[in-house]
């Protein structure tokens, strides 16, 4: 079991960056969403959104140029659901990321750019 910093840091770590560029780049996106100082805290120790916030920062971590989200905020109660989906969409944009971010909740989708539904199997 990782800490925050640790799990942020992964992806740089396996594409063999090394660990104190990673840390450096780590401990940047997490002062964006206001969890440096839980950086050392293990996944037990962080709440729901501490941890979807953690995740998002791993996914975003090495600026991809595209992101998939699958239901981002599902696991978590609406308050905090509105919180991450918010971080998540100023860091997509202020990273300049494409992002395509499947959810049910509609009134996180009306924040993107596009919205496209799936009905029966068809996009629309």
């Amino acid at each position: 079991e990782f800490s925050a910093l640790e799990n942020v840091m992964m992806p740089l770590i396996i594409q063999g960056r090394p660990v104190k560029e990673a840390e450096k780049e780590a401990e940047k996106l997490l002062k964006t969403v206001k969890l440096l100082p839980r950086a050392s805290h293990r996944p037990s120790r962080l709440s729901g959104g501490e941890q979807q916030r953690v995740a998002i920062l791993r996914a975003l971590i090495g600026s991809p140029k595209v992101l998939l989200a699958d239901e981002p905020t599902g696991n978590l109660d609406v308050d905090t659901s509105a919180l991450v989906f918010e971080e998540l969409v100023s860091l997509v944009r202020t990273h300049k990321i494409g992002a395509l971010i499947a959810t049910h909740d509609l009134a996180l989708a009306k924040q993107m750019d596009r919205i496209v539904y799936l009905d029966h199997g068809l996009l629309r």
